[in-house]
């Protein structure tokens, strides 16, 4: 996924201004519940405060609710968490969140007692306290620092929502600067040019934000003149989905910006800026500038490239010498090609190497990348086989480097790199007891002769009766991996119920690197719906569970999948979770963020687009049947990416056919539905009271 992609994509899609269609207006002449999408307005509200008046008693006065909620804040508040975070200066800087520190602090400790299990932790800024000193709903969305690491621009968040205020804090002073940078509540994106230049992408006005809601102008600001009066740098198309600025440092120090033009949610544009402007990098539309080392752009592709009479395949690792990287025909390093059934996931940079994380049949492993005389050598940082590998922590300012290995029933464990070995740091304890699981991957074969991988935790001894209480997940989109990661919400809110969890790996994602995504992309997008049947048919067939058994869940696009999947197979489910969901997809590119998805699910304004969408969007495509299952559907009223119109409209749908339902949406929060750790412990324990009582009971 490109970078600007990636920015957009948080947990998978984006909003602001409506686009039109010819086809729009009788569309919206024969949809009873559009006022549903007005989002503040006092008759959805009311609707939606009587909703959540009548379902939340159905869950929350359950006896059983209140051991749930225990266990759930007793997760969501634990101090057993590992701390990690961004590598600068000789600290690891880090955000905490615990039951004191309700919205979170911004710390650092010096990198020597980190590594030593032995950190000494600074508060640098509160988020709590700041709140309750400016008597304002702040949501902490992270920090971007300057090339000397003392002054950053902190993102905050009304409630959750995507758009944020930004404001220069000086680091080592402990305190906003005064008469400093500040770019006002937008769905900003912005980056240094240098200490005393932001470059920024903002809302300036009427007619600079992209169908999408998102910035296509960047402008220069210098430090002591006003915002209005910054230069502008270049300009997209109000058709392209956002513009958005990269910065990097390499070993050297050396700082670069670039800017990334997202034509598409997949498709960029990327170019230098340069004293002389912008210089547009020679890269394939499909690709993704992931570091800057030795003097090098270190790229991963989403498509094949051909440059200088050489195929570069998708989903491989390059290096692009910056000195070349406008030039017509630049010279191309081959680091890395994954084979069809690899993935990258992430990659960072260290004083000394790349670290690559990606997925070797959905295992997770780690790679370490050197470069002398000329060539790239890699090897294989020793780290446990299964699970997953992620990366914690790294600079190019610094040779040291931090990693987290996990899996499903092992919590997360830090480990310290050196070289190709890696020491263990901290391991946390257990939030449940994992000795009566087992973990096993099994394979189902999808319409197309597709093989689909999938995980199942459960008891070892668990009888192959048919009966079992099983709970599939899945998200199938957006070229985002779902990892087998340790969850101890899963683990004592469901597993220690008697439950069995699976993980599908349907296509859409990127477990497979970016042929997985592409071959369900638009009106392919039937392949992953296919997937999931085949994983649902596949349980059923092991005697794992049955469809009076089997509840499923998927949040964003995988609410999506879950109104698809309750279409068409709404025999094989008992239970349905239906998160943050998309489900009108005749207009999901007419609210929010959704025009800029087009190149995920393509356009209702194309015909052959729209055909396709017609079959399968969930919304329009309710019909009253008598094993359609009673669902569980939530959102919030604060997001800003997904709109919460699209739950609204589904819920009155139903409650129109006579279905039953469920339904809470949370007025903060954000697209995550949880603006602090109460509420993420209350939404899940809604969830899991729910799955008791459609899938045990």
């Amino acid at each position: 996924m490109a970078l600007a992609a990636a920015a957009l994509a948080a947990s998978c899609v984006t909003p602001d201004e409506p686009t039109g269609t010819a086809a729009q207006p009788q569309a919206e002449a024969a949809d009873p519940y559009l006022w549903l999408e007005e989002v503040e307005g006092e008759r959805a509200l009311a609707w939606v405060e009587a909703e959540n008046a009548r379902s939340l008693p159905v869950l929350e006065n359950d006896p059983r609710y209140p051991a749930l909620l225990n266990a759930a804040l007793d997760v969501a508040q634990s101090r057993d968490r590992l701390a990690t975070g961004q590598v600068r200066g000789g600290y690891l800087y880090n955000f905490w969140q615990d039951e004191t520190h309700v919205r979170g602090v911004w710390r650092r400790a010096r990198l020597d007692g980190y590594a030593a299990n032995r950190p000494q932790w600074e508060t640098v800024l509160d988020i709590d306290a700041l709140a309750r000193a400016e008597n304002a709903n702040w949501v902490w969305q992270g920090a971007d620092c300057d090339p000397s690491g003392v002054r950053c621009m902190i993102s905050l968040s009304n409630g959750g929502l995507d758009a944020s205020t930004d404001r220069e804090f000086d680091v080592n002073a402990r305190r906003f600067v005064e008469d400093g940078f500040v770019v006002p509540e937008a769905k900003s994106n912005i980056g240094w040019l240098d200490r005393d230049t932001l470059l920024v992408a903002t809302n300036w006005g009427e007619g600079s934000l992209t169908e999408s809601g998102y910035p296509f102008v960047l402008k220069a600001w210098r430090r002591g003149a006003p915002l209005s009066s910054a230069t502008e740098i270049m300009r997209g198309e109000p058709r392209d989905v956002s513009i958005s600025v990269l910065t990097f440092e390499d070993e050297s120090g050396d700082h670069i910006a670039i800017a990334a033009e997202g034509e598409t949610f997949f498709e960029t544009v990327y170019s230098l800026i340069t004293p002389e402007g912008p210089a547009r990098i020679t890269l394939p539309r499909k690709s993704s500038i992931r570091r800057f080392f030795h003097d090098r752009l270190i790229v991963t592709l989403e498509e094949d490239w051909t440059v200088g009479g050489r195929l570069y395949p998708s989903g491989a690792l390059l290096a692009l010498p910056l000195a070349q990287a406008t030039s017509e025909t630049p010279a191309v390093e081959v680091i890395f090609t994954p084979n069809a059934r690899q993935s990258i996931e992430g990659v960072a940079a260290t004083r000394e190497a790349l670290l690559v994380s990606g997925f070797d049949n959905v295992r997770g492993r780690l790679q370490r990348f050197t470069f002398a005389n000329g060539a790239w050598r890699g090897e294989q940082v020793r780290l446990p086989p299964t699970g997953v590998v992620s990366l914690a922590g790294a600079s190019t300012g610094d040779a040291r480097a931090f990693a987290v290995f996990e899996d499903f029933l092992t919590p997360p464990t830090l480990y310290a790199l050196n070289g190709a070995d890696a020491r263990a740091v901290r391991s946390l304890p257990a939030q449940f007891d994992a000795s009566p699981y087992v973990t096993e991957q099994f394979e189902a074969v999808s319409a197309d002769g597709t093989r689909v991988p999938y995980f199942v935790v459960r008891r070892r001894d668990m009888p192959l009766s048919g009966e079992n209480p099983t709970l599939l997940y899945a998200y199938g989109g957006f070229q985002l991996s779902q990892t087998p990661s340790y969850n101890a919400y899963i683990g004592r809110l469901w597993l220690d119920q008697g439950g069995v969890y699976v993980l599908a790996n349907i296509r859409g994602g990127g477990e497979f690197g970016p042929a997985w995504h592409d071959a369900g992309l638009m009106t392919n997008r039937q392949r992953i719906y296919d997937d999931f049947y085949a994983v649902e048919r596949d349980l059923v067939e092991r005697r794992i569970t049955s469809p009076r058994r089997l509840g499923i869940s998927g949040r964003s696009n995988g609410g999506l999948l879950m109104g698809v999947m309750l279409n068409q197979h709404p025999e094989m489910v008992r239970a349905a979770v239906i998160g943050s969901p998309l489900l009108d997809m005749l207009r999901y590119d007419q609210l929010l963020a959704g025009a800029s998805w087009v190149g995920e699910y393509g356009s209702p304004s194309v015909p052959e687009q729209r055909a396709f969408l017609e079959t399968i969007t969930p919304y329009q495509n309710l019909r009253a049947r008598d094993d359609f299952p009673t669902v569980f559907i939530y959102t919030s009223t604060k997001d800003d990416r997904v709109h919460p119109g699209h739950a609204r409209k589904y819920g009155a749908r139903l409650a129109e056919l006579g279905i039953p339902f469920l339904y809470y949406e949370n007025t903060d929060g954000g697209h995550s539905a949880n603006a602090n750790l109460r509420e993420a412990a209350r939404r899940r324990t809604l969830e899991y009271m729910y799955l008791t009582q459609r899938l045990i009971d």
